[in-house]
């Protein structure tokens, strides 16, 4: 076995271990320290000298042996030698109180009868600061803010020697900022708070406090923004500074008035109508108010006050847009609600009535600003007709004729219904058409014409018109007379009212035929001693015609629809009234009276021939009623012989006649015009 070691020394430098020195044993490979303190023994395997035995309890008495070995074994243990290990370093807890001090404290270190407290700046620049005490704590003071510092502490026991040490860095809390400037953003509702940059400063927070919300922003820099202000609220504002070590007081507090709200409840009123009335509630922080109306045409007025109304001029069919703002030193309140009020439509201008009849008006005007309909009245006392349109006219119909009506034309809108300032007029419809009661002929041929009217103050025309053309008379009673109306003709007789309003419709026509017209001509032809013709011209209108021959002995008459009759039983040598009717078709009788007509003298009787001679006849005759000239016409092949004898006689001699012939022998009166007649008696002589 090897030899055994001899400890030159032990000793302790740390707290938790010793260290041991010896003389190096020939041989010896590695060496065993044994430390042992009567609870516990720690054995440590070191390979030369010095060793150091670890994981021992501090200030403790501890027996420290060694042992050496070879590759033949370990040897006995060396005579022990006493070492105590120094006391343990203090824990130290360090924070900053204020700005300009650092507080140290640590827990009692065992055996520890006093302490060792030492601070300087970590960066090695400056003094150091030693200081002892038998405490537990120590506050350094005066020194510089927000600056790291670095703490070295140990205690040391009975005998002076001191323990372990302990080391660590504080940084001393800041100051609060200075120079804090506050400036608000009226617009966007935020305050920039900036202050003088701080060294050791690791953070700065901006507090905004009002009565009902707190808002902060922290930043490294010297400046920070709080968003989201209140409208209407006053707001304390401060800064703190910040570092590892704690924060600073806050600043000294600023105050921030921010703008006021926009106001609220808004009301608008438009009354009477031109006059716009905005009203708003009060609202905190409001120095005064401006409250902006702009129509939709683009302009704009607006009115400052301070207190909560305003009034507007406005004018009808606008669309007005309407906004509030109050306004203090901080600026304009933020935009409230945009209300909009839409006065009422215009209404219509330059009203023509196109047309006024019986039954019917017709409309039309200007648009009326604003107006999406036009609602068209027509009241006269007890009824009312009406027409809605969008359009700019409208036909009022169903009316009553000759009635006054107040007509009046509203503009409407969806938004403010109807403008009921609008203006009437009043308007009289033409007057009503008349009735045509009869049409009646007096002896005169006037034609009268009665009709039925409910019309006040009117004029009527009746006009009666035909082929031949157009004829009228007027009255402002119920009846009017015409005249010279041809005969033969078929009108259509209309009756119409006239009054300042204007002209009815034409009443239902009534028909009127004058008599048919008396023919021109008349003409009487005898065709025998009792028959004669009489023709005549066409009369017009007439179809049918009532001839009458009358003297004292009797009449004669015939009815045709021809232009001609033969009428009998006429006596001869007298005369006659000529009398003819012509009648139309509808039974109208024109009486027309024509010159008396004498009949043709009466033929002579008891006509005896005589022989005188060979070539001689003579004729005797027996005159008749009427006549007082007489021809004597002997007709044969070979010649006709006439004998006109003296008046007064009644025979008369022909002569010189040629013999064997066959004479047809008639005796005639002879009229005062020198015409014969041709239908008496004839003779047969040979």
């Amino acid at each position: 076995a090897p030899e055994i070691p001899t400890i030159d020394q032990a000793y302790s430098k740390i707290s938790n271990s010793i260290t041991v020195e010896w003389a190096t044993v020939p041989g010896a490979t590695s060496y065993l320290l044994t430390a042992e303190d009567g609870d516990t023994v720690i054995e440590t395997m070191v390979t030369n000298s010095p060793g150091t035995v670890t994981g021992l309890k501090a200030a403790t008495l501890y027996q420290i042996t060694i042992r050496s070995i070879s590759a033949t074994g370990r040897s006995q243990a060396s005579l022990p030698k006493q070492a105590k290990t120094v006391l343990a370093a203090p824990i130290l807890v360090v924070s900053s109180p204020s700005p300009d001090s650092i507080l140290v404290q640590w827990e009692a270190v065992y055996m520890a009868i006093g302490f060792s407290v030492s601070i300087m700046r970590a960066n090695g620049l400056g003094r150091v600061w030693k200081e002892n005490t038998t405490n537990t704590s120590l506050t350094f003071t005066r020194l510089d803010a927000g600056t790291l510092y670095t703490i070295k502490a140990y205690a040391w026991n009975a005998n002076g020697t001191p323990g372990d040490d302990s080391t660590c860095n504080q940084r001393t809390s800041p100051h609060a900022p200075a120079n804090v400037q506050v400036s608000f953003d009226s617009g966007a509702l935020k305050a920039s708070v900036s202050w003088a940059p701080m060294e050791g400063v690791f953070n700065y927070t901006v507090m905004a406090s009002s009565e009902s919300s707190e808002l902060s922003c922290s930043t490294t820099h010297s400046a920070c923004t709080i968003s989201s202000l209140q409208c209407g609220t006053e707001y304390l504002i401060s800064v703190l500074a910040s570092n590892d070590a704690g924060s600073s007081k806050s600043t000294s507090p600023e105050a921030l008035k921010t703008v006021a709200c926009a106001p609220e409840r808004v009301t608008i009123q438009e009354d009477p109508p031109g006059h716009l009335s905005v009203a708003w509630s009060n609202v905190d922080l409001g120095d005064y108010y401006v409250a902006f109306v702009k129509s939709d045409d683009g302009l704009e007025v607006h009115c400052n006050t301070s207190l909560t109304q305003c009034s507007f001029l406005s004018e009808c069919g606008f669309t007005y847009f309407i906004s509030v703002f109050a306004y203090n030193k901080a600026g304009q309140s933020p935009l409230g609600d945009v209300f909009n009020y839409t006065t009422a439509p215009c209404c219509p201008s330059d009203i023509n009535l196109v047309l006024v009849s019986s039954d019917r008006v017709e409309i039309v005007w200007s648009p009326g600003r604003g107006a999406e309909l036009y609602e068209t009245k027509a009241v006269d006392g007890f009824h009312v007709v009406e027409c809605n349109d969008t359009a700019p006219a409208c036909t009022l119909s169903a009316l009553e004729c000759d009635t006054k009506y107040t007509i009046t034309v509203y503009s409407f809108s969806e938004v403010r219904g109807s403008n009921t300032s609008c203006t009437s007029r009043v308007v009289t419809t033409a007057p009503c058409s008349p009735e045509i009661k009869n049409v009646s002929k007096d002896a005169s041929s006037m034609i009268h014409v009665h009709w039925r009217s409910t019309n006040d103050a009117a004029t009527y025309t009746v006009t009666a018109q035909g082929e031949e053309g157009l004829y009228r008379c007027s009255s402002t009673g119920e009846s009017c007379a015409m005249g010279g109306l041809p005969c033969g003709s078929v009108f259509s007789v209309t009756a119409v009212a006239e009054t300042q309003a204007g002209r009815s419709l034409p009443s239902f026509s009534v028909p009127l035929e004058t008599v048919p017209c008396c023919p021109a001509g008349l003409t009487l032809t005898q065709v025998t001693q009792s028959v004669i013709n009489v023709s005549w011209t066409v009369g017009t209108g007439a179809q049918t015609y009532v001839t009458v021959l009358e003297s004292h002995s009797g009449q004669s008459k015939c009815l045709t629809h021809q232009s001609q009759c033969l009428l009998g039983c006429i006596t001869c040598g007298i005369n006659y009234t000529v009398a003819l009717k012509a009648i139309s078709a509808t039974g109208l009788t024109a009486d027309c009276t024509y010159q008396s007509y004498s009949s043709s003298a009466c033929c002579p009787l008891g006509v005896k021939l005589y022989r005188l001679g060979p070539n001689g006849i003579r004729i005797y005759w027996q005159a008749a009623r009427g006549s007082t000239n007489y021809s004597t016409d002997l007709y044969g092949s070979k010649g006709i012989f006439t004998c006109a004898p003296s008046a007064g006689l009644s025979f008369c001699d022909v002569t010189k006649i040629p013999c064997g012939d066959v004479y047809t022998v008639m005796v005639s009166p002879v009229a005062e015009t020198g015409l014969k007649l041709t239908f008496c008696p004839k003779k047969i002589y040979s």
